[in-house]
């Protein structure tokens, strides 16, 4: 089976490192279009500064997409380059712990914003472009969305009750939009992970010594996942041998959300 996505056109965000990099890295070694998004311009030109000199198969963009103006800057430089948008992974995503029981947290709202607001209006804004671009395209899916969410949405943990929250309400939005887009071609899926070594793992794992024998121990396949294995799955979903798949929520978390919390067998 080919994972075929040669010659469509991508935007990813969160491209400046870890699991949003390793995408846009594979989309383009796939043949694809790629336009990597991060806020962090240094940190974006540093990893994709080679591809993007000779304004090839890649191009980047920087910029606050909690503003309408910078998600429009956004696809008229994608389709001006490229001429259409046929992917968008919403792979940018933010975790800060949260005190349950602060009601002046600021947590929660930062989290729904970062990880179900901006998602939510990169995927209205780019299925908007899908449709009026593919006005004429009679036949055949005229986009793929994947939004890159978290086994944070079923598992709870008093420290991240934002996250926790604002990642469930990532696959319920994946779902919705799922059904509303169907009629007009455009497919919305999602790809929830468990630990995977991104740049934020890599950190805690350098300030508490014990995390990375925890997660171990309670992933069945015993390790902790590279970025490009979530990669994977989403260049499926992106690729025309998904085309009958929408509204799924699809685990790469080694099998950890099928272990009993508890430790012990339920009678």
């Amino acid at each position: 089976m080919s994972f075929s996505i040669a010659g469509k056109t991508a935007i990813v965000t969160g491209a400046a490192n870890g699991v949003g990099l390793a995408i846009g890295r594979r989309f383009v070694e796939a043949g694809a279009n790629v336009v990597f998004v991060d806020r962090d311009e240094e940190t974006l030109m540093r990893e994709i500064g080679d591809m993007v000199k000779d304004e090839g198969a890649a191009r980047c963009f920087t910029g606050d997409l909690r503003e309408k103006l910078t998600i429009a800057n956004l696809l008229s430089l994608a389709i001006d380059a490229y001429d259409r948008v046929d992917i968008l992974v919403n792979a940018a995503r933010q975790v800060v712990p949260t005190d349950p029981l602060d009601p002046d947290d600021s947590s929660m709202h930062e989290m729904l914003e970062q990880n179900l607001m901006i998602a939510m209006r990169l995927c209205q804004a780019t299925a908007k472009k899908m449709i009026k671009i593919g006005a004429d395209q009679e036949e055949g899916t005229l986009g793929s969305i994947i939004n890159l969410s978290s086994i944070a949405a079923r598992r709870a943990h008093p420290d991240l009750l934002a996250y926790s929250v604002s990642t469930a309400a990532l696959d319920q939005l994946t779902r919705s939009l799922a059904v509303a887009l169907a009629p007009h071609r455009i497919r919305v899926n999602a790809v929830a992970f468990g630990s995977v070594m991104s740049a934020s793992l890599k950190g805690s794992l350098k300030e508490d010594n014990g995390m990375r024998g925890e997660i171990v121990s309670h992933t069945p396949l015993a390790r902790i996942a590279g970025p490009g294995e979530v990669s994977e799955a989403v260049q499926f979903l992106a690729s025309d041998s998904a085309d009958f798949v929408t509204g799924q929520v699809i685990t790469v978390d080694g099998g950890r959300t099928l272990l009993d919390a508890a430790g012990v067998a339920a009678h």
